[in-house]
């Protein structure tokens, strides 16, 4: 089983909060997951949910910060593709990459 998730953690605080999120993404590291940073959020992948849980949880905790919000989106399904290939079903529909071209 594959499970996914889009993974948003958020200090609440005036300032830069570059260095709140990389201890974030860090704290990924410490868990059997694959995961990708986007400007706007992590997505992860895992084959235990359990372990997609704690790496969030992680995550979370990893922020220094009096508040802290955290949105957490979860797919688990039986029989999941990989992100990768949920990625190429994309392009192959598109014919192209599903990203812009820049102009």
């Amino acid at each position: 089983m594959t499970a996914f998730a889009l993974l948003r953690v958020t200090p609440i605080k005036t300032g830069d909060i570059t260095a709140d999120v990389a201890a974030a993404v860090e704290a990924l590291e410490g868990f059997d997951v694959e995961y990708e940073t986007t400007p706007m959020a992590t997505t992860l992948e895992a084959e235990d949910v359990s372990e997609l849980f704690a790496a969030c949880a992680a995550a979370h905790e990893a922020v220094d910060a009096a508040e802290v919000h955290t949105l957490l989106q979860v797919d688990d399904k039986e029989g999941s593709m990989t992100a990768d290939d949920k990625v190429d079903a994309v392009e192959t529909e598109l014919g192209r990459e599903a990203r812009s071209d820049g102009g």
